[in-house]
């Protein structure tokens, strides 16, 4: 606990609320113990509300739509993910045995999550002040380059605009897999041309999923 702590700068005064952030359900499963889903849910919620306030506060040239954006590229699975590797969250998660087996450890949705219930914890523990230090120290370097990108086209356009340059083409996208409880689901999606599946991508939302489809369609293409 201690060495987690000081990975993330902040010391709990209930450390049985720091180790119900790092419990997946797997683990609450075998051990008949609470899991961090319920923290989650609450992380997500001060996660979206600090990243707005300081994009308010901060960039104040940017518009309502593009604040919108900024946010969904930063407060996303591959951004959470960054943000528990740097702190190597994967060493201290209490997971199942099977779990940990299919090397649950390293699972960049599971590891997105944690970061989640962590910052809930920290602000159940410590108070909103202190929720929003982690949580500005461990994401304003994306926000900054997020916000310097935010006039860019999105994946899906530049996807089309390439696949079209000899012609009409038919693309779709459509969402191949649903996972998670009805607070946190994720999605996969698939993306074709002319019927011909060019790759996938998953997501917190059915839109961020098709547009992570789109970038990697994007990078095999290349």
């Amino acid at each position: 606990m201690q060495t987690i702590e000081e990975n993330i700068g902040y010391q709990f005064k209930s450390k049985e609320l720091l180790k119900q952030a790092l419990t997946h359900t797997s683990y609450a499963y075998e051990n008949e113990t609470g899991s961090n889903e319920k923290l989650e849910f609450l992380g997500d919620s001060i996660l979206e509300f600090i990243s707005s306030k300081y994009l308010y506060q901060n960039y104040p040239q940017l518009t309502e739509g593009e604040m919108t954006k900024v946010r969904a590229t930063v407060v996303c699975e591959k951004s959470l993910y960054k943000v528990a590797q740097l702190h190597n969250f994967s060493d201290f998660l209490y997971l199942g045995k099977s779990e940990r087996k299919m090397g649950g450890q390293n699972r960049p949705a599971i590891l997105a999550d944690s970061v989640e219930a962590v910052i809930a914890a920290i602000f159940l523990d410590g108070g909103i002040e202190e929720a929003e230090k982690f949580i500005i120290e461990s994401l304003k370097e994306d926000i900054e380059q997020a916000t310097k990108h935010v006039g860019d086209k999105d994946y899906k356009t530049v996807l089309q605009e390439k696949l079209q340059e000899n012609g009409d083409v038919k693309i779709e996208y459509k969402i191949t897999k649903e996972k998670g409880p009805d607070h946190n689901k994720s999605f996969e999606a698939e993306v074709s041309c002319n019927k011909k599946a060019l790759a996938r991508g998953e997501g917190r939302s059915k839109k961020q999923a098709e547009m992570m489809a789109a970038q990697k369609a994007l990078e095999n293409l290349k």
